[in-house]
């Protein structure tokens, strides 16, 4: 009972950080206002390799839960939790506001890391 919703949970994490990854690959200012820190001008390069990097995570991460098992998976989510963690950090030392900070990053990072946990038992 537990599997179908531990495989949907991954499924939509990973689908989310594709969708992340193209908007800011996309509309890499607005991309940076809803990460919690304006980007000024001439940062669109920068806000570029995030969304390659987020979008290339996201995929990968379907690619392992698809190809390789939750084993993987499991392992995948738990180390790529520390850019949730990252960007909680990032978001506060920069002048974001603790809302987006701990509302935003930190409880994704919390939500990946129980998918982690979740795919270590199945």
């Amino acid at each position: 009972m537990l599997t179908p919703f531990v495989y949907g949970l991954t499924v939509v994490l990973a689908l989310f950080v594709v969708v992340i990854g193209a908007r800011f690959l996309l509309a890499p200012q607005a991309a940076a206002v809803g990460y919690g820190v304006p980007a000024g001008a001439g940062a669109d390069a920068y806000l570029s390799i995030k969304g390659l990097r987020d979008l290339t995570f996201g995929l990968l991460g379907l690619a392992l839960l698809a190809f390789v098992g939750t084993q993987a998976a499991a392992w995948f989510m738990l180390v790529v939790a520390l850019c949730p963690l990252g960007d909680t950090l990032i978001v506060l030392r920069h002048g974001g506001t603790k809302a987006t900070a701990f509302g935003i990053h930190f409880a994704t990072a919390v939500v990946v890391l129980v998918d982690a946990a979740l795919l270590f038992t199945i």
